[in-house]
């Protein structure tokens, strides 16, 4: 595991640990298994990102804590400049910048995600809505039991509850997602 999941692991572990909850505590809030949970703490696994809203939320931070190490300070507006995101290699093949990580309460996570050719997308599922932008190169999406390829300038808009994945069905890919984690529930 790339030494960015093991910082994230640490950090959840801390702050676990700070609040005084177990990781079955932990582990039943955001509705996964112990053993997943406790893979994730110990970075022997990735964390999909949908967990990480999730435990940043039972833990009433914000996701840019877990993955930073600091919390937001923005809030009026954010630039980032190009190439200058938060940067998160998830695991080989799979990277992504984080466009809005330093605007306070935000309702939505723009990101752009860098994909190589690989096997399979790993399916995941979370709340909220999400929209899909390809960049460049061509992506396959895997939502639910449908798969759609999508080119450079394609874009898809759906139910991110609904498992789901990308890949580069090119060499490279890249594109841009806006995840709104809390559509709907009126949480933030």
């Amino acid at each position: 595991m790339n030494e960015q999941i093991a910082q994230i692991a640490a950090r959840i572990r801390e702050l676990r640990e700070i609040l005084e909850l177990s990781r079955q505590d932990v582990a039943d809030k955001v509705g996964i298994p112990l053993s997943e949970y406790a893979a994730y703490e110990n970075a022997t696994d990735d964390i999909p990102i949908g967990v990480l809203y999730a435990v940043a939320g039972e833990f009433g931070v914000d996701p840019t804590v877990l993955m930073t190490g600091e919390g937001p300070r923005m809030d009026e507006y954010t630039i980032v400049r190009g190439g200058k995101g938060v940067k998160i290699d998830r695991y080989a093949g799979y990277s992504f910048s984080a466009l809005a990580a330093n605007y306070k309460n935000r309702d939505m996570d723009p990101m752009i995600v860098t994909l190589s050719k690989s096997e399979n997308p790993e399916l995941v599922s979370h709340a909220g809505q999400e929209f899909n932008f390809v960049l460049e190169g061509t992506i396959k999406v895997v939502i639910g039991k449908r798969e759609f390829t999508l080119e450079a300038g394609d874009s898809v808009y759906f139910n991110p509850a609904v498992p789901h994945g990308q890949q580069a069905a090119t060499d490279t890919a890249k594109f841009l997602t806006v995840i709104n984690e809390n559509a709907g529930t009126g949480r933030r």
